[in-house]
């Protein structure tokens, strides 16, 4: 939901749909094939609500599934409609963040092991160390507000 709210305060004129997998969550222990499925049905299921753009808020999903759904199925399922992920987007900026030029990742098993921060930071960033480090209860800690408490603190 945190990526919801700044989209909708930037394009307040569109209407949203917000589909949030709770029954199989977490993603990032899962295998490629199970998180292409579920995100594969979910993008489907907004397909089918009117969606023109899905954009899967989750890096596991970004991470393991995003480019086979661009590449093998919307051009039979949906050619007239766009999947795009938040990996990407957030490695084209992150480098003009860090002073030092270090970068950390914390994130699911799945987003880590795919090295997908590591690859793309490194296209747009070759100047940039990166140190990943997967940090299974990091999605509770977000979803529920508590990164930044006493409790998220000592965990982190």
């Amino acid at each position: 939901l945190t990526i919801l709210k700044d989209i909708r305060a930037a394009l307040p004129q569109y209407d949203y749909l917000y589909l949030g997998d709770n029954a199989r969550a977490p993603y990032g222990p899962r295998s490629f094939d199970v998180v292409y499925q579920y995100t594969l049905e979910a993008v489907q299921e907004l397909f089918d609500r009117g969606c023109h753009l899905v954009i899967l808020a989750c890096n596991t999903a970004s991470a393991k599934a995003l480019r086979s759904i661009q590449q093998n199925d919307l051009p039979n399922i949906a050619p007239d409609r766009r999947v795009l992920g938040v990996i990407r987007p957030s490695t084209e900026i992150i480098g003009q963040y860090s002073r030092t030029k270090a970068i950390g990742i914390l994130a699911t098993e799945g987003t880590v092991a795919s090295n997908s921060y590591v690859i793309e930071i490194k296209k747009f960033w070759p100047q940039c160390s990166v140190e990943q480090h997967a940090c299974p209860l990091w999605v509770p800690l977000i979803e529920n507000n508590e990164f930044d408490t006493h409790a998220g603190r000592e965990f982190i």
